[in-house]
């Protein structure tokens, strides 16, 4: 790990009551009823949909995200994303359950990439009901400086997927997945804010909500099948107003990703089955 003066990991702890009203507002923004996820529990990650950050609007910085706080080390750079993560699932979380959620950061790395020096922080999140250990998951976070956030040219990934499914996130849909997760990142929703602060050439679609649509198309394609272990990572952007579409390949383990355009991965996946 890193080392930074004066800093050193602080475990938090939050509590929150797992209510059926988020996931009926994941499903209508899904555009579905729900059918394909198990009954009288969380749908695999919909824990996101809780734990939520509660910072005063005065601590919210230009970029729409709270100021970092004790938890996080005290990295000079402005930008920050999230960037994948990996998640091991124990047992279920049933609706209306109590839970609670410990979290330390595990793990920071600093690098040189095309876009400049990028800091990686791993934050290790266990969601515990009744004392527990339902869901553990490390999550990346990477911290840059003011590079450009458009991608280079990439080739279409060569993969062949055996199910494909189309979808196109509109602006309405990014603001409401924000609404939803209560994410006021800026380049989510304020497009001006986007292309001339962040240099993308539109909004970006968030990493967790191409994540999640991943899981809710292998759900579909395996009816009644459970999720053992979950891992993401963004390959690079994906922005609204274009045909996209989920992909998914094999079985044990499957093979999840998102395609834009140009038919470049995105947000690539993979998921073990119980």
């Amino acid at each position: 790990m890193e080392s930074f003066d004066g800093w050193t990991p602080v475990a938090s702890e939050q509590h929150d009551d797992l209510v059926a009203a988020p996931l009926r507002r994941l499903a209508a923004l899904f555009d579905h009823d729900g059918a394909h996820w198990p009954a009288g529990e969380l749908p695999p990650l919909a824990h996101w949909l809780y734990f939520l950050p509660e910072a005063a609007q005065s601590t919210i910085g230009a970029d729409g995200h709270p100021a970092r706080g004790a938890m996080l080390p005290p990295i000079d750079a402005p930008r920050r994303m999230w960037a994948g993560g990996r998640l091991t699932f124990h047992a279920p979380l049933p609706i209306g359950a109590r839970a609670t959620r410990r979290s330390i950061v595990t793990d920071v790395r600093v690098k040189d990439g095309r876009s400049g020096r990028l800091t990686f922080v791993t934050v290790r999140h266990e969601i515990l009901v009744d004392g527990a250990a339902a869901i553990v998951e490390e999550q990346d976070l990477v911290f840059r400086g003011d590079g450009s956030g458009t991608p280079p040219a990439a080739p279409p990934d060569p993969r062949v997927a055996t199910i494909r499914q189309p979808f196109a996130p509109d602006a309405t849909a990014l603001f409401r997945f924000s609404a939803l997760t209560f994410n006021a990142h800026r380049i989510h929703y304020d497009r001006d804010y986007a292309v001339a602060q962040e240099h993308y050439p539109d909004l970006v679609v968030h990493g967790p909500y191409q994540a999640m649509l991943l899981a809710g198309h292998l759900l579909r394609a395996m009816p009644g099948r459970r999720m053992a272990h979950f891992s993401f990572r963004g390959a690079r952007p994906l922005f609204v107003g274009r045909p996209a579409a989920l992909n998914l390949v094999g079985e044990g383990p499957v093979a999840l990703w998102t395609t834009d355009q140009d038919g470049c991965a995105c947000m690539e996946a993979e998921a073990t089955l119980a």
